[in-house]
């Protein structure tokens, strides 16, 4: 930790990226050796079927929102690289779909984010109700964020079109 906290940010960001990549890709790896292993054995006629291809080639397709946004999350994108490989999801549109969230990850985890984690856990540690408090709170103050924002920009849009129609 010592040399994480001793380096420039863009240094921590593009190293906690580099980690994010390596170990998804080897999740992801996982999945498919363990897919090649049930191929040789009896479930290869269910693996090979044109309903699973046709909903890998869906999930190819229209899922890759999914593979970025998992890296937001903590287990989860464990679970979504695992089955990204265990369905034969191909490398190449995986590993593209994946970068953004590699970056994702690192920018976030080295801004905070995982000081963050570690403090929550912490707390959970202690008192489960009490980071449950806390997370119920921060996820409200950014709904309210959010909100605002949203009402600031129809306001806005709202003035816009009212001049427009002054000068028409």
């Amino acid at each position: 930790m010592e040399w994480i906290e001793s380096q420039p940010f863009i240094v921590v960001a593009l190293f906690l990226t580099a980690v994010a990549g390596f170990r998804s890709q080897l999740t992801y790896l996982l999945g498919r050796g363990i897919r090649a292993g049930l191929v040789r054995a009896a479930w290869a006629q269910k693996l090979a079927s044109d309903k699973e291809r046709k909903a890998v080639n869906q999930l190819e397709k229209w899922g890759w929102p999914l593979i970025p946004l998992s890296f937001l999350t903590v287990g989860f994108q464990t679970a979504v690289q695992l089955t990204a490989g265990l369905i034969g999801w191909r490398w190449l549109p995986y590993t593209l779909s994946a970068v953004p969230g590699w970056i994702l990850w690192g920018v976030m985890y080295a801004a905070g984010g995982l000081a963050a984690f570690i403090g929550i856990v912490t707390l959970a540690q202690k008192s489960w109700w009490l980071a449950a408090l806390v997370i119920l709170l921060v996820a409200g103050i950014i709904v309210v964020l959010i909100v605002r924002k949203r009402k600031r920009k129809a306001r806005t849009q709202v003035d816009q079109e009212d001049v427009v129609a002054e000068d028409v």
